[in-house]
């Protein structure tokens, strides 16, 4: 259990490629490659889901030694359109990776995500594990009805005001089944109706994120391009139990026992509680289990994002070493 924050983010960079690839008749999707061109690569997938991803995502691996794709996923951040939940479902992301992987002319690559992003690292590497190198997981949220419940329902137990501003303008009624409540509104076409309910959403998880109030998260989380993707994906996803058979992602985890893998889990974390990263080491004994013990969900969390950075370093070392 680690609780270091001595390893700090890479230095800011540009990339050095980037654009838009169109992965059906209705989306397109950003991406960009920066470091080394010639580097081992790595894919960051973004929060969520919807969330989109940031400069400062390029700055969780040294830049000499990764080629580093960053993109976001359909619906989300420069990805068009934004917020479109037709033709989104956690397979077709699966494919979408695939073929950003081919068009980019990638082998195999380090699969790295948090949140909603280890979920999908998950998905795509029982998909197609003859392409990961290796996974970096943090914040693990397997999407189960539990935890779905607990994310409308039981967070109150921690964040009672938070909560209480989540459900302020729902009736009574309405309250008893908050995910539908919320998914009419967020899939209303009128920007009166969806924004408001996009940005009640997106800050009422910000609020509950970190393990001490953080006002720059919640404001990031109140951004019209977050708010928007984030909760319109998430009530989506939610409402259709990820779009894959109960409990997949933990059934299939065997296909991943060879790869070599880190799950990174705060302690303290409200949004994704460590019960669910406790079920995955459970069946995925062979990867090393690090739990943050000052820290909760955010990946921006000191104790988080040093053990990350940490693992990043020490993925160059085991990538580069023979494999029996």
């Amino acid at each position: 259990m680690q609780n270091s924050s001595a390893f700090q983010l890479f230095p800011k960079i540009e990339p050095y490629q980037q654009g838009m690839l169109s992965v059906d008749s209705i989306h397109t999707i950003y991406w960009e490659q920066s470091g080394n061109p010639d580097g081992t690569p790595v894919v960051f997938l973004h929060g969520g889901p919807g969330a989109g991803s940031t400069p400062a995502h390029r700055r969780f691996f040294d830049p000499s030694y990764y080629r580093i794709v960053v993109f976001d996923q359909r619906g989300s951040g420069r990805s068009t359109p934004l917020g479109e939940i037709r033709n989104n479902t956690t397979p077709l992301l699966v494919d979408d990776l695939e073929l950003l992987r081919q068009h980019l002319g990638i082998e195999k690559w380090v699969v790295f995500g948090g949140s909603w992003g280890s979920t999908l690292a998950l998905a795509y590497g029982e998909t197609h594990p003859e392409r990961c190198l290796g996974m970096i997981l943090r914040g693990i949220f397997l999407c189960r009805k539990q935890e779905i419940d607990w994310f409308l329902y039981g967070l109150k137990n921690f964040f009672p005001e938070a909560w209480q501003n989540f459900v302020a303008t729902l009736s009574e009624t309405e309250r008893s089944d908050i995910l539908s409540a919320y998914y009419q509104r967020l899939i209303n076409p009128d920007p009166a109706v969806h924004m408001p309910a996009a940005r009640s959403w997106s800050i009422y998880e910000g609020s509950c994120s970190t393990l001490l109030p953080s006002l720059e998260t919640v404001n990031y989380f109140a951004q019209d391009t977050v708010a928007l993707g984030l909760a319109r994906m998430e009530a989506h996803y939610f409402s259709h139990d990820i779009f894959l058979p109960e409990n997949a992602l933990l059934d299939n985890v065997y296909k991943l026992h060879e790869i070599p893998a880190t799950i990174v889990q705060g302690r303290y974390d409200a949004v994704c509680p460590i019960i669910s990263a406790n079920d995955l080491h459970e069946k995925w004994p062979q990867a090393e289990y690090r739990i943050i013990d000052n820290a909760g969900h955010s990946v921006w969390e000191p104790g988080i994002l040093s053990a990350l950075i940490e693992t990043t370093e020490r993925f160059k070392q085991i990538l580069s070493s023979p494999r029996s």
